[in-house]
């Protein structure tokens, strides 16, 4: 008789709810994942890898241009298919099977269906009921949001998992969003040489230093993108000549292939939320061990939480679930004080993030304004990173910008942004130095190797002063 009770029972299957299942079982605890889709996820099939793979080739052969001696060497541009090919190599052509092995070799059980929670600690998968003996976790992430503008749906726009998992590169392409995901696909498929369109009503990453998203339009334009700031599209329709996006401005923009990348929403329409007094499409709402908060038993990590909506965030949170999740199963004590073993504590103001933009945006911590608008005493400390000896090895005419900004009431730095070529291997020495509330006169004495464009730290300091 097929076993329907488990110890914890993790609705969806990728990378976070592998976290949460695996860090659960070798703390001793019994595991069931379910999953309607692939094993492994957004993150392995449609997200993280495959669009870091696509923008690679754009991205290196700018790079190897911008150095004297190797920019002689190159000829011709990014080849499409091998690019393709290569990220169809990373995706396993969409198959699962190795995400698959992992979890039996785990010592998870899985079980493929679509999830409903149709009461306490119970889920039903396509007419199965399975009962967890503690904990229900869910970690379905979430979808694209698609606005209600007129003839959109009508014209199958993409979204980010069209634009990563396409066969070919279209001539014309408009994104309409200036986001994350907006700006690292105008960037691969600007080097496919596709005609790029982007109509960001307020500018593009909004969320990070201003300087980031200016540096990052100046080079799109650069290499020849379109970006339009301050209109909205209003309309859509497809016809023989392809995709017409009217604009509130009056203007229309023509492609071939439209990108809708604007936001995004909980995958939580379907989830059975009204069998437990939640609300279908909402959010869930945790506390810093992931427990939604009114229940004792359901956790929910990664996007459908709406913390931090990246990757290694999510799994951050799951390592941290899974292991309280069987320290209340098995009594052996909780510890969710801040920076606690059972706490997710950096995921309110220390979490890090790249662009793979070109140049790249990499940044931990608060910007300036949101450091203001928390009430701190901040200094902000900026410094040109092209003129660091590393940068100028690094590439012919290097051009970035680093900013440090600063809690002047503990002189420990509260938020760093790097923008510049390769600057994302820049960034964990910054998450260290805000996690760990280094102080700013302890690192004067971590000294960065010569001539490596990690002497932008020594740069920011000596421009913030020694105590």
């Amino acid at each position: 008789m097929m076993d329907t009770t488990y110890d914890l029972i993790v609705i969806g299957a990728g990378a976070v709810g592998e976290n949460i299942a695996d860090r659960a079982v070798q703390d001793g605890l019994t595991a069931l994942l379910v999953e309607s889709e692939l094993v492994g996820g957004e993150c392995s099939y449609w997200a993280c890898m495959p669009s870091k793979v696509l923008l690679r080739a754009g991205i290196v052969l700018r790079a190897a241009k911008a150095v004297g001696g190797a920019s002689e060497a190159v000829k011709g541009g990014v080849d499409v298919a091998a690019t393709f090919a290569r990220r169809d190599s990373f995706t396993h052509d969409w198959d699962d099977e190795s995400q698959v092995k992992w979890v039996e070799g785990a010592g998870i059980s899985l079980v493929r269906g679509h999830a409903r929670l149709t009461g306490e600690k119970q889920v039903t998968v396509d007419g199965t009921v399975y009962t967890a003996r503690h904990a229900v976790a869910v970690s379905v992430g979430s979808d694209p949001l698609l606005p209600a503008i007129p003839g959109l749906a009508e014209v199958s726009p993409w979204t980010s998992r069209d634009a990563t998992s396409a066969k070919v590169a279209p001539k014309r392409l408009a994104i309409i969003g200036g986001g994350v995901v907006g700006v690292e696909m105008a960037t691969a498929y600007q080097s496919f040489g596709t005609e790029v369109t982007i109509i960001a009503r307020s500018g593009l990453l909004g969320t990070q230093e201003p300087f980031a998203g200016e540096l990052v339009m100046a080079s799109l334009e650069r290499f020849g993108a379109t970006v339009l700031m301050g209109v909205e599209t209003t309309s859509a329709r497809r016809d023989d000549d392809g995709v017409t996006l009217a604009l509130d401005d009056g203007s229309t923009v023509v492609v071939d292939e439209v990108l809708v990348a604007i936001g995004r929403v909980p995958r939580t329409g379907d989830l059975g939320f009204e069998n437990i007094g939640l609300t279908p499409g909402d959010w869930l709402e945790v506390d810093d061990t992931m427990l939604v908060k009114g229940f004792d038993w359901l956790y929910a990590c990664g996007d459908v939480n709406h913390r931090a909506l990246l990757t290694h965030q999510g799994k951050y949170q799951a390592r941290a679930a899974g292991d309280v999740i069987a320290a209340r199963a098995l009594g052996t004590g909780v510890h969710d004080n801040r920076f606690g073993k059972h706490a997710a504590t950096a995921d309110h103001e220390m979490v890090p993030q790249v662009t793979f933009s070109d140049p790249e945006v990499a940044s931990v911590g608060l910007t300036a304004a949101a450091a203001e608008k928390a009430g701190y005493d901040i200094r902000v400390v900026d410094y040109d990173l092209g003129s660091v000896a590393g940068s100028a090895v690094q590439a012919d005419g290097y051009e970035g910008k680093a900013r440090m900004v600063v809690d002047e009431k503990r002189a420990v730095i509260i938020g760093v942004t790097f923008v510049g070529q390769d600057v994302s291997e820049l960034l964990h020495a910054a998450t260290i130095a805000i996690v760990g509330e280094v102080p700013i006169d302890r690192l004067w004495h971590a000294v960065p190797a010569y001539p490596t464009m990690n002497e932008i730290w020594l740069r920011l300091l000596e421009t913030y002063g020694r105590p």
